[in-house]
């Protein structure tokens, strides 16, 4: 792995080099912002993908009695609490004794979060994602988001719909609300799934599989279509992180956790996540608030790793539902025998991991321990705990200590997008050193490096802009500092060049 991303000086707008800014970084949720820079033969030297943002939710936490937080942490995200709502009721189970939970409350905690992951996946495939992969990436601003897929794909986009609608009634059915529930408690859940709920759902969940497996065909076809763009946009080689069931199947609710190096070899395995402070330490850089976390063995230069739908799927033995795992092996058989590193892998593997979600909640549903049976479980007190789970993006870390009168003392989280931070920088630059000439900035060439963002699904916060009409400004300066080009975006999508004042640079 190459580790040139901050080889630049801190003053090398001053020796010379040339700042390109991207700000904001459109239909990703959050506020990000993208800056470049150029030395004098026009070639990317560094490039820096920043947060902007800084929202301090750890220190929220802290003072606060345990048992509110599974319900304050969903307001992390907007579009993925139910994964920060179960993460940090199995960092709580652990204070309370309950190890392990009760059946019934582990069946219910499953169909909630497999509904969550299978809701946020159809979001981002079908809304964020499919404008660039049905039109390409160059094609007309105006037609490229939900509505235009709407226009011209009206059945892909009514499935996409629909599909995300089952995941949130799942979330109803087990939390009590489609955002911001509170079924699951520290110990156990609260609720039993209704009888009602069960039929409603199970009357609709075979059409839900065999649309995600169409889903599947269609992020598979993509790549038979354009092997050349789909093996190399944005790729380069990473380890890989990910909870893996005790026998090594793909599991996105519990596990023990699992790294692979560059050439898939295994680095550890059959760890607990109790211990991950002993694998996983986090570097923090002046320019960015999003901390870049290493595994510990290999240090921050080569440490580096990716998570999500594409490490998941490579990084397991097997998926544990037939239908899936068929599709696992066709992806795997895509590498011919090397791990797949290109970025935009991550949709095909998102949609594996679609389909496995809803043939999990077809079994859960048909399970009668939903309907009856023990919620709560106890045992000795504990002063902390760890909670891990697969989040959509990828690993979460949930890690609380709690006093003696039951406030949190400490609270430390790692969420997905924070693993993929190096990775996002790395994508970026791929892109940017193929695609930009360093003279001229297009709205086509600025796609093309969101597009390479979007592939990781980031959270940058709980901003939505599912219309992808975000404003955006880019501005390419000379070495002395004069302004060579600047463009907008504006919120109606209207892109154009604008020679205007040009505010201060800073690196």
């Amino acid at each position: 792995m190459s580790t040139s991303l901050e080889t630049a000086a801190p003053d090398a707008v001053a020796q010379g080099l040339r700042r390109v800014a991207i700000d904001p970084v459109s239909r990703v949720e959050g506020h990000g912002k993208v800056t470049l820079l150029l030395d004098a033969n026009h070639r990317v030297q560094q490039v820096r993908l920043h947060i902007v943002e800084f929202r301090g939710f750890e220190q929220f936490i802290q003072g606060r009695p345990y048992w509110e937080v599974p319900v304050m942490v969903q307001r992390l995200c907007g579009i993925c609490p139910v994964s920060h709502h179960l993460a940090a009721s199995k960092a709580f189970d652990r204070v309370v004794g309950a190890l392990p939970v009760t059946p019934t409350a582990d069946k219910i905690r499953r169909l909630m979060h497999y509904g969550q992951v299978m809701q946020s996946h159809a979001l981002h495939f079908f809304y964020l994602a499919a404008p660039d992969l049905l039109f390409g990436f160059d094609s007309e601003v105006n037609r490229r988001n939900i509505v235009g897929v709407a226009q011209a794909h009206p059945d892909i986009a009514r499935k996409g719909v629909l599909l995300r609608k089952f995941g949130q009634e799942l979330i109803r059915a087990t939390a009590g609300k489609r955002v911001h529930g509170s079924g699951s408690v520290p110990g156990g859940v609260n609720k039993h799934v209704s009888p009602q709920d069960r039929a409603l759902l199970q009357r609709d969940v075979a059409q839900m599989i065999a649309w995600a497996q169409e889903a599947v065909l269609i992020a598979k076809q993509l790549h038979a279509q354009n092997p050349a763009l789909y093996d190399s946009f944005g790729s380069f080689r990473s380890n890989l992180l990910s909870l893996v069931r005790m026998d090594g199947a793909l599991d996105l609710y519990d596990g023990v956790l699992r790294a692979r190096d560059t050439a898939g070899a295994i680095l550890f395995d059959g760890a607990s996540d109790q211990d991950y402070l002993g694998l996983i330490e986090e570097e923090v850089k002046p320019w960015t608030y999003m901390k870049f976390p290493f595994l510990k063995s290999l240090g921050p230069e080569l440490g580096w790793y990716r998570v999500g739908p594409l490490a998941r799927l490579q990084n397991c033995d097997f998926i544990p539902s037939p239908l899936a795992e068929r599709e696992r092996l066709d992806f795997i058989a895509w590498g011919r025998g090397e791990p797949i590193q290109a970025t935009l892998a991550y949709h095909w593997a998102r949609m594996v991991e679609m389909l496995h979600c809803v043939e999990v909640i077809q079994g859960l549903l048909d399970d009668p321990d939903i309907l009856g049976g023990e919620l709560i479980a106890s045992g000795p007190r504990q002063r902390g705990g760890v909670g891990v789970i697969e989040a959509p993006r990828g690993t979460l870390f949930h890690h609380y200590e709690v006093g003696d009168d039951d406030l949190v003392t400490m609270c430390n989280l790692i969420v997905a997008t924070t693993h993929n931070n190096q990775a996002m920088n790395e994508a970026v630059r791929s892109v940017a050193r193929e695609y930009l000439d360093g003279r001229e900035l297009t709205e086509g060439l600025l796609n093309h490096i969101e597009v390479a963002i979007r592939a990781y699904d980031p959270c940058l916060s709980c901003a939505t802009h599912a219309l992808g009409r975000m404003p955006l400004e880019v501005t390419l300066l000379g070495f002395d500092g004069a302004l060579i080009d600047r463009v907008l975006k504006s919120h109606s999508g209207e892109f154009r060049h604008d020679l205007g004042t040009v505010p201060s640079v800073s690196v």
